[in-house]
Parts: C-alpha cells; structure tokens; sequence
C-alpha cells in the first residue's frame, strides 16, 4: 500500500498543502500508486447515509493533455481570443504541463435516491450533504498527494467542459462535473509565504468543556 510512501503525518500535510500552479510533468511515485490513493478515497471517505455519491476520473498522460485541450477550445470559444491571449492560454497550459488530473463527479442516481428515501425532517439537506462528501473527497486526495511530494491546485472548469468530458471518457450521464484536481511536481522556486488568516484563530474557533 502507499503507506510506506508516505513520508508525512496527516497533520503535517495538511499543513504543508498549497496550491501549487507551477508543476513539472513528473511524479514522485507510479501511477499505481496514485490510482491507489483514488480507490482509497472511494473506500473510506464518509458520506451521508452511506449513500456513496461521489465518484473520479484519474487521467494521465495524453488523457491528461486532451482534457486540458477540451477545456482550451472551450475557453477560446466563450471568452474571444483578445481574452484568451491575455492570460488565460498560459494558465490552461500550465495546467496541461502538470502530470495527471483528478475529475471530482457527483452522481445524480444516488443522490437522487438518498433524497426520495430521507426522512422528511432530512430531505432540504440531502444535495447539501452530496456536495460535503464530495468536498472530504477533494480534501483526502490533495492532503494525501502532498504527503507523496506531489503538488496540486483545484479548479472548476464545470459546467463549460461536462459535456465534452463526459462524451470523451463515456462518463455516464447521471456523473455531474465538481471539480479537477491538477497535480505534480512541484517546480523549484522560492518558499511559499505562509497561509493568509483573515481573522484569528479565536474569532473562528470555540472550545467549550474542555480540560486544557
């Protein structure tokens, strides 16, 4: 199992994870690794009910490449090309020069039948708990990506591409596009300044009943 790769804490990965946008197209580990951490997350996270909504795509390689390709044509055809050349053709490449992508889905079929099955005391928060194991999902997988040495960044290219995507792939229909984790190494560079805390710690957490 990857455990014997994973050279940080949970806690200290948690720590350490950025969002990092300039990435080689290399991995500190086999792509079976990294396929391996995706049926974990599958696996272990929680969801609510057990109901199990969430679902990946992991693309290397020319798979990787063409889904950043889809998402370029996609851009260039809504934004206009004085747009697309101000920055955003140098984004989206930097994106495909990275190693894989993780797609984050959320299927339709079981979160549909979670809701028609809650109890009506639950039912006005059922799609809110899907998106909740969804996000555990993005959390596990990039903490965890940071404990192998990779580097990742979040984006949210849906719903420009889902349709495309999902043709490409043969993503079923019920799949609904979340999220795309991008990833690889880190390129070298000077050391990230520390995360920004807009407030506090103490005007953010309470603590009650504690023996401290």
């Amino acid at each position: 199992m990857t455990s014997s790769l994973i050279k940080l804490t949970l806690t200290e990965a948690a720590h350490k994870r950025r969002t990092f946008r300039a990435l080689e197209p290399k991995s500190t580990v086999p792509d079976s690794t990294i396929v391996k951490l995706a049926e974990d997350a599958i696996l272990t996270v929680p969801s609510a009910f057990d109901s199990q909504t969430t679902r990946l795509t992991v693309l290397f390689g020319d798979d990787h490449k063409k889904l950043w390709s889809i998402t370029a044509d996609a851009l260039l055809a809504k934004i206009g090309e004085e747009r697309w050349l101000g920055g955003t053709k140098d984004r989206i490449a930097n994106f495909a020069n990275a190693y894989g992508t993780i797609l984050f889905w959320d299927d339709e079929a079981p979160a549909s039948a979670m809701n028609q099955n809650a109890p009506d005391i639950y039912k006005d928060k059922t799609y809110e708990w899907v998106h909740q194991s969804n996000g555990m999902h993005q959390f596990y997988l990039w903490t965890a990506l940071e404990a192998l040495g990779l580097g990742a960044n979040l984006q949210h290219y849906n719903p420009l591409i889902d349709a495309h995507v999902q043709k490409t792939w043969n993503v079923p229909e019920t799949w609904k596009l979340k999220a795309q984790l991008v990833f690889g190494t880190p390129k070298e560079g000077p050391p990230l300044p520390a995360k920004a805390q807009k407030l506090p710690v103490d005007e953010r957490l309470q603590v009650f009943g504690a023996k401290i």
